[in-house]
């Protein structure tokens, strides 16, 4: 009886250790889930979190911009952000870190009907372009137009919302900005009216990091922020090498994302990940900081090391 009870009593230590092993973390999206996410979904569908002993939750947005916001307050662990974002927040002075890549390139496109009038971006003169946020976006149509001789005051900037394919597959616009490579061109020809892509890093604009990871930059010396990147890692490389199997992990996390839209996203975003999450180039950080600084979009560039690292 004594050595069945230390028996018992040895079972719920292992027990006890094991929950306490799997420390909590929240992820706050950009978005709602969607082919983007992958690497983080693989993690937490085939057990790469687990394995670090990481118990983490993803969380959707209500607002698109609240998650960096909520982390610099301290309300989340881990956001989910752009690299275009992160520049002007970092010179507003909140208190970011990136410390790593989800999507190193970018997903960002100029968009036109490809049987349309449009066959170069100099043809855009006096064209209707639709958008759905000013800021970087303009500043990205600026450069892109500047490469054909062109500027912002040959176009006629329009107000879709987030209407952008529709907007322009019904004509209402000529071009739209900001929509994405991987989703608007799937969506565009699921529905018939097939999209000509205009790629910012090929008219001008410097390749950024379309999505990146940030946290709290007095959290740095968190341990579990290494553990969430390993994780990530080795769900990227899984996710890389088994494809089919990856997309049954993620649509048992997210089932109702199981349609034709969501599995040419998901076809079209997987060589776009960062193969090695944690690496940083810091020439890409300095080289767009300096093009958001002639756009006007932030006002001086610190150092790199001072908002972006490498989690060693």
């Amino acid at each position: 009886m004594k050595k069945l009870g230390m028996l018992f009593g040895a079972a719920m230590l292992a027990s006890t250790v094991q929950v306490q092993a799997a420390d909590k973390l929240t992820v706050l999206l950009d978005w709602f889930a969607n082919p983007d996410h992958a690497p983080i979904v693989v993690a937490k569908a085939r057990g790469f979190f687990e394995k670090e002993g990481l118990d983490v939750e993803l969380i959707e947005p209500a607002d698109p911009s609240m998650p960096p916001k909520l982390v610099a307050a301290g309300q989340g662990d881990i956001a989910v952000s752009y690299q275009q974002t992160l520049h002007p927040q970092i010179d507003e002075g909140m208190p970011l870190m990136r410390i790593g890549t989800l999507v190193s390139t970018p997903l960002n496109t100029l968009i036109v009907l490809e049987d349309g009038p449009i066959k170069t971006i100099a043809d855009l003169k006096g064209k209707r372009i639709g958008y759905s946020t000013s800021g970087f976006e303009s500043a990205m149509l600026g450069k892109m137009l500047s490469t054909a001789g062109l500027s912002s005051d040959d176009v006629e900037m329009i107000n879709v919302n987030f209407s952008l394919s529709p907007s322009l597959m019904t004509g209402q616009v000529d071009g739209v900005i900001g929509g994405y490579r991987n989703f608007e061109l799937n969506q565009m020809e699921i529905e018939g009216a097939k999209g000509r892509a205009f790629y910012p890093e090929e008219n001008g604009v410097p390749v950024y990091d379309e999505l990146i990871y940030v946290v709290h930059k007095d959290k740095l010396d968190d341990p579990r922020l290494k553990k969430f990147m390993n994780a990530i890692e080795a769900a990227t490389v899984y996710l890389l090498n088994n494809p089919q199997d990856s997309w049954q992990g993620f649509l048992e996390v997210y089932p109702n994302l199981d349609d034709e839209l969501n599995k040419r996203a998901w076809a079209d975003t997987l060589p776009r990940f960062a193969s090695r999450p944690a690496a940083l180039d810091v020439g890409r950080y300095e080289r767009f900081a300096n093009f958001l600084i002639a756009q006007g979009l932030i006002k001086t560039a610190p150092p790199v090391e001072t908002y972006a690292v490498e989690l060693r």
